[in-house]
């Protein structure tokens, strides 16, 4: 029969998300609803079983509470953005400001508060999906080369900086792609709406202000003095620029 054949091939072209939550009832109706909605679906209880899932999988995208028993997820994320730039959605009980700065600190691509609606978080998997791979041709780390710029090197095949001295640090997936964006455009002064356009494409609002977040956390990855910065200035009623020299090899 050629239907299993069929099945298994659908199978492959399906993302395939990860959902790392303690709450079995969450992972249950998550899980059902991504899979009505065209999506392979996989679910885990805690930090050690999704390291298990990835390394049996291919995993396209990760959903991360918070709040997990042992390692919690902000660790978890941190760990695992030092390792690979599959994206990544946090969720969280609490929904102050400063855990999503957190979550978005650690390399988190997207933050959600419980409680949300599976239709939102459906909603929010598909713009980061997009996002990720939306990055024009000349964007992509296909060639493997080196970006070097004020002391920093950017590996774009690892999607990792690397610090004069040698120091390695790890970038969402979110920020790899301003900084990829910054580097594309050196000297070039880029407006808010621009940013928001080059990062998310037709879904960015015009009144989202997530990118002066974005920049700012992009600014503390590069020590960048935010008082006077060197690296990523700001250009007053207009945006941001690069404002070094930079080499591609």
């Amino acid at each position: 029969m050629t239907v299993p054949a069929v099945i298994t091939a659908d199978m492959e072209t399906m993302d395939h998300v990860l959902v790392v939550d303690d709450d079995v009832e969450i992972r249950s109706l998550l899980c059902d609803y991504l899979r009505k909605n065209g999506y392979q679906a996989s679910a885990v209880a805690d930090g050690k079983a999704m390291r298990t899932a990835l390394g049996r999988n291919r995993i396209d995208l990760i959903v991360l509470d918070l709040m997990l028993p042992g390692e919690d997820g902000l660790s978890l994320c941190r760990r695992l953005r030092a390792e690979a730039d599959t994206p990544v959605i946090m969720l969280t009980a609490r929904g102050e400001e400063t855990d999503r700065i957190i979550g978005l600190e650690m390399g988190a691509d997207d933050y959600l508060a419980k409680p949300f609606s599976p239709r939102e978080l459906l909603a929010r998997i598909k713009t980061v999906l997009r996002r990720y791979r939306s990055l024009p041709q000349n964007l992509r780390a296909d060639d493997a080369r080196v970006i070097r710029f004020a002391g920093w090197s950017l590996d774009t095949a690892a999607r990792h900086l690397i610090s004069a001295e040698g120091v390695v640090v790890s970038l969402s997936g979110a920020e790899y792609q301003l900084l990829r964006i910054f580097l594309s455009h050196a000297g070039q002064v880029l407006t808010r709406d621009q940013l928001m356009l080059l990062t998310k494409g037709h879904e960015a609002d015009p009144l989202d202000r997530t990118i002066d977040l974005r920049v700012s956390r992009l600014r503390h990855r590069l020590g960048d003095d935010p008082a006077e910065p060197r690296i990523i200035k700001t250009v007053r009623g207009e945006g941001y620029f690069l404002a070094v020299a930079v080499e591609m090899s």
